[in-house]
């Protein structure tokens, strides 16, 4: 669960360094690129993509 948490908190940073700096800022670039391995880990190990980016529905069925 770790790499999840790892692939979530770096598209979150992602997305609010490109809010603040646009989308050719390095310190944007980078984190785009830490975000994207962290999910790729997580595939290769077995985790599928919704359990990375769950949509509303499936939160709410997931927490029954």
């Amino acid at each position: 669960m770790a790499l999840i948490r790892a692939a979530r908190t770096a598209q979150y940073l992602a997305v609010r360094a490109l809010t603040v700096h646009g989308l050719a800022h390095p310190l944007t670039l980078a984190l785009l690129a830490a975000a994207s391995t962290a999910a790729a880990r997580a595939w290769d190990r077995g985790y599928p993509v919704d359990a990375i980016h769950t949509a509303p529905a499936q939160r709410a069925r997931r927490a029954r």
